[in-house]
This record gives C-alpha cells, sequence and structure tokens, in this order.
C-alpha cells in the first residue's frame, strides 16, 4: 500500500455500508475488529466503519502515562472497572467508540452478563478519556467528546498535549476549558483522583 493510501487520524478511510450493503451487527463489527486488529477500528450511530492507524510514539506515551496514573487510583477504589484504548463499546445511538482511556461503575459492569463483557460491552462508560495526537482533528474529538455525552458519559476530558489544554465534558453544563492547568480532578465522580498535570506533559 502506497504512503498516499494510508489513512491517518486526520483523514481516517470512511467505509459507507447503505443503500448497497446492510449495516453491520454488532457480533459481525465485532469479528470484523478482531480480523483487522492492527487497525483502530470504530463506527458511527448511522453504521460507517472508520479506520485509523495506531497512534504514534508521543501519543502512545502520554496514554500509557495517563492510564498509569489513573490506574494507581481505580485499584485503590475499586468501585469501577478501566479500560484501555484497545477497547470498544456499543453506545446508546449505536455508534462503536474506543476511548484512549475509560472507567465503568462495578455496578453497572456487574449487570452485563458474561457474553456481553466478552465482545464490546454495550453501554457508554461512565468517565471517558481522549488524547489529541498531533494528526487528529480538535473537531472531530469535540463531537465525539459530545457523543459521549449525549450517551450518558457522566465526566469526560480531551487533552490537548499540542496546545496544553484540557476540555472538560459534564452533562447539562458547558465545556470549560484549562489552559495549561497545574492538577486535574475527577471529583465528584472519581472521590479522591486528582491528575498531575504537568507530570503528564513530560
Amino acid at each position: 500500500m502506497s504512503t498516499e493510501l494510508r489513512p491517518t487520524r486526520a483523514n481516517p478511510y470512511v467505509i459507507h455500508f447503505e443503500p448497497v450493503l446492510k449495516k453491520l451487527s454488532d457480533e459481525d463489527f465485532f469479528e470484523f475488529c478482531q480480523a483487522n486488529r492492527e487497525w483502530r477500528i470504530e463506527r458511527t450511530s448511522d453504521g460507517d466503519v472508520i479506520i485509523m492507524p495506531p497512534t504514534g510514539g508521543e501519543t502512545g506515551k502520554l496514554n500509557f502515562d495517563l492510564a498509569l496514573a489513573f490506574g494507581a487510583w481505580a485499584k485503590a477504589d475499586g468501585n469501577g472497572v478501566s479500560f484501555d484504548s484497545s477497547t470498544g463499546f456499543i453506545l446508546p445511538n449505536g455508534a462503536e467508540r474506543s476511548p484512549d482511556l475509560a472507567w465503568v461503575r462495578l455496578s453497572r459492569w456487574n449487570a452485563l452478563s458474561e457474553a456481553q463483557r466478552k465482545t464490546f460491552p454495550p453501554l457508554c462508560p461512565d468517565f471517558v478519556v481522549e488524547l489529541r495526537s498531533p494528526s487528529d482533528s480538535l473537531r472531530d474529538l469535540k463531537d465525539k467528546m459530545d457523543e459521549y455525552i449525549q450517551n450518558g458519559a457522566q465526566l469526560g476530558w480531551l487533552i490537548d498535549a499540542i496546545e496544553k489544554k484540557i476540555y472538560v465534558y459534564r452533562p447539562q453544563a458547558e465545556v470549560e476549558c484549562l489552559d495549561n492547568p497545574t492538577t486535574l480532578s475527577g471529583e465528584p465522580l472519581l472521590k479522591g483522583f486528582t491528575l498531575d498535570v504537568q507530570e503528564l506533559w513530560k
């Protein structure tokens, strides 16, 4: 495949199924993703399949550092289940999304069947994080964050390491833009969790 034909996070492949083909069922979409693990794949609420390449090194490092910091809190807290960027979730609107980091309250996770846990969990996480990489469209990420909130997320962070800004999303509230903050609190949803943002930028 030539470089020109490769998808980027800013210009991913988008495969439209209708009106020629039927939308993939949740089961078929899961199998499609399993057969194409080298790509990061999502699905819109209209059934369009979005294919993106893996993230670059800087974004991968940022994601790992964030997961370490959050994971330590989540393990000590014990009230939820954490997920990395390889996990897909089927949102109530039918879209399948894979946040860079997600957390689901334990009661909601335990309410799922064993079969639902083994595929893409049919729920919107309570807490989601998206990291902006150099090739990401900020507008597309903001749209994705809006979608999470509209589908039930209680807290969302869009972390823009390029501009050193963090956008905080909550239901029925204006988006809060923090310009190079020192720390970021997850209260009241994530009780006791405070992210050291300046450590994350290093």
